[in-house]
């Protein structure tokens, strides 16, 4: 699943600081989320399953009895990030020797128990599919022992669990829908701290949207490290789906499916998903986004290269030309859709005529925005073991920057396009900017800022755009 996201704040680095409204006398636990947002997902699992131990949640790391940091490890400038927190924390403990400090997530199943035995900073290391277990490692630590969690789950993991929607607007909610990839993309750790593929019972997905429904919101986000790869048929590891019965084959229920039960089941719901493969979306998926209204417009589709040669280095599973392809049927059959992109530069054995097949790539489709990094070796993986990181930083840094200034440039024209148009917009909160203003988003992930009037979060709301920048529409409330 890639670092970053649709959803600005799920920026890299930066924490969600969780905040659960209890009033319990219980202990209390202070949680900050880094990377994706299936992190931010997972702390509100986190909190949830701790609730239930006697924890409450808070914003202040000072009168916390327990720190946790929930890790991304897809590039090392976020595990150096991580690290510097924990020796932050750990500066705390040294006044506080009764704090506990633990590490969940991707960074703790990639280095497991090495932060214990080595670094010695943290007390607890519990890796993505062991937040069950939770209240028994607390209780370990408690003891004066260490502890450590990291066994990858064959099924997933959380099915019964209500999270607590923590931190939040109120408005926009996570939905887990599948854990794991099986891609293999060789620069990627996610197969190593998340495991094998495996889905969420429909039902239970379905069930949790209503809810949310019920309880306000008005949109969810499907997550996965790979939505399209969604199959359930029982239970089990996407890979042994061949073994299953034909009972279980014939009854199977893939991405396109689960969207139509969950546009179906909160018709007043606004649907989002992330993250999607080129190589895995079906166009079943797309008619299934054109034929319901609260589906949105917008799909993110990473492809990390222009170049062919590139892509089949990184183990993709599609090239150039099958990329344009899809492109091409999405904006048939969902016309106007927005689309973002994640891109790398500077990846091994890159050369100046792959760089130019990025940009040429970026040119045919002139994304509405995108998320870019240069290439960072991640250990274990395959580019790591097997290809030489042999771009220098500084060429690495220049393609980057190009191609940031023609995602700009693209953005800008895309933003340009839509003055004058009116799109309803979702209220999500006041603007950064000024409180006179309100900021929601468009069907297509587009940031929009107008008055704020009467209206309030929560609120769908027209707006008729009058001005832009690259990042965002400006525009007035409209009747109707």
């Amino acid at each position: 699943m890639r670092e970053n996201t649709p959803l600005e704040e799920a920026r890299q680095g930066e924490a969600l600081l969780l905040e659960q409204s209890a009033s319990s006398l219980g202990k209390k636990l202070y949680i900050e989320s880094y990377g994706c947002q299936m992190n931010f997902s997972d702390s509100e699992i986190v909190a949830s399953i701790l609730s239930g131990a006697g924890y409450e949640t808070t914003r202040n790391m000072e009168e916390a009895d327990l720190v946790l940091l929930n890790t991304c490890s897809i590039r090392d400038k976020a595990e150096q990030t991580v690290r510097k927190r924990i020796a932050t924390f750990h500066k705390v403990k040294e006044q506080r020797p009764d704090l506990k400090i633990g590490v969940l997530g991707c960074m703790a199943e990639r280095v497991k128990s090495k932060l214990l035995d080595e670094e010695k900073l943290v007390d607890m290391v519990v890796g993505p599919d062991a937040y069950r277990d939770l209240p028994n490692l607390v209780q370990e630590i408690e003891d004066g022992r260490k502890a450590v969690n990291v066994i990858l789950s064959k099924e997933e993991t959380y099915d019964d669990v209500h999270p607590v929607r923590l931190g939040g607007n109120g408005v926009t909610a996570f939905i887990s829908i599948t854990r794991g990839c099986d891609n293999m993309c060789t620069f990627c750790v996610v197969p190593f701290t998340r495991g094998r593929e495996r889905s969420r019972n429909p039902q239970t997905i379905v069930q949790e949207a209503i809810e949310l429904w019920e309880q306000g919101y008005k949109e969810i986000t499907l997550l996965g490290q790979n939505v399209d790869s969604y199959l359930w048929y029982g239970g089990g590891l996407k890979k042994d789906f061949e073994k299953a019965s034909d009972i279980a084959k014939a009854s199977a229920v893939h991405f396109g499916d689960l969207l139509r039960r969950v546009a179906q089941a909160v018709p007043g719901m606004r649907i989002r998903f992330s993250t999607s493969n080129p190589q895995d979306m079906s166009d079943d998926v797309l008619h299934a986004i054109a034929a319901h209204k609260n589906i949105c417009d917008y799909i993110h589709l990473p492809v990390q290269s222009g170049s062919s040669r590139v892509l089949e280095l990184m183990n993709r599973g599609h090239n150039r030309e099958a990329y344009f392809g899809l492109i091409d049927r999405i904006k048939r059959i969902i016309p106007g859709c927005g689309i973002s992109h994640d891109m790398i530069s500077g990846f091994p054995t890159e050369t100046e005529e792959d760089h130019q097949d990025t940009l040429s790539l970026m040119e045919y489709v002139k994304y509405d925005f995108g998320y870019m990094f240069y290439y960072s070796e991640r250990p274990n993986t395959y580019a790591a073991r097997k290809l030489e990181d042999d771009i220098p930083l500084e060429v690495k840094k220049r393609r980057l920057a190009e191609i940031i200034d023609l995602q700009q440039k693209h953005s800008l024209i895309r933003n340009q396009a839509k003055i004058g148009n009116t799109y309803e917009v979702l209220v999500e909160g006041t603007s950064k900017r000024s409180d006179l203003e309100l900021f929601g988003r468009t069907t297509h992930n587009t940031v929009v800022v107008f008055p704020r009037e009467h209206y309030k979060p929560g609120d769908f709301v027209h707006v008729t755009i009058n001005e832009c920048t690259a990042a965002t529409l400006k525009g007035v409330a409209v009747e109707g």
